[in-house]
């Protein structure tokens, strides 16, 4: 059986350019949902993945209307996989009924796992380029050594109410206790 999903990310747009072209594949079932991609709640999807049953085909529009991302997509495909449904993109011609499909399909997997090992490999050089430059990551540190021992001349006497020592510093509750106790 054929299951279509169709996806627009604003009650502006209009799904029938979308559920002409699945009932044209031939889908028993169309879920959708108007959300933008980069939602995780998507109704729509779950009731479409929940219908499912094994041998049953997935059937999109487009490969961006069903995933989030290049990640996204490849988890979704690969879980329908798992439970033994095909996938099929209409505008892509990919198909994991098939074995050219699969391929692809194992070829985008591929090329998404290096995009992100690239991204990491960058991200580690940049910040390796920072660290030889002096520069640390990381939020700024509110109290220095001199705050710190103010706060506690501050807190040991006991007429200051710990609002009043806060207001002094200019830091938070949090923050005030979380240096003195580290101490």
């Amino acid at each position: 059986m054929k299951i279509g999903y169709s996806r627009i990310s604003t009650s502006d747009q209009n799904l029938d350019l979308q559920t002409d072209a699945l009932n044209k594949e031939g889908c028993n079932q169309i879920f959708s949902d108007t959300a933008s991609g980069a939602k995780t709640d998507r109704i729509g999807l779950d009731e479409a993945l929940s219908y499912l049953r094994k041998g049953d085909t997935l059937v999109v529009w487009k490969l961006d209307r069903l995933g989030r991302s290049l990640k996204h997509l490849i988890e979704v495909v690969n879980q329908l996989n798992d439970s033994g449904v095909y996938f099929k993109s209409i505008q892509e011609s990919i198909d994991t009924g098939t074995s050219g499909g699969k391929l692809i399909f194992h070829v985008f997997g591929a090329l998404a796992e290096f995009e992100r090992d690239i991204i990491r490999e960058r991200t580690m050089a940049g910040l390796k380029a920072a660290r030889a430059r002096g520069r640390k990551g990381g939020r700024p540190k509110v109290m220095d050594e001199k705050k710190i021992a103010m706060a506690k001349t501050l807190m040991a006497d006991h007429s200051n109410s710990v609002k009043d020592v806060c207001q002094t510093l200019g830091v938070s509750r949090s923050t005030l206790y979380r240096c003195l106790s580290c101490i």
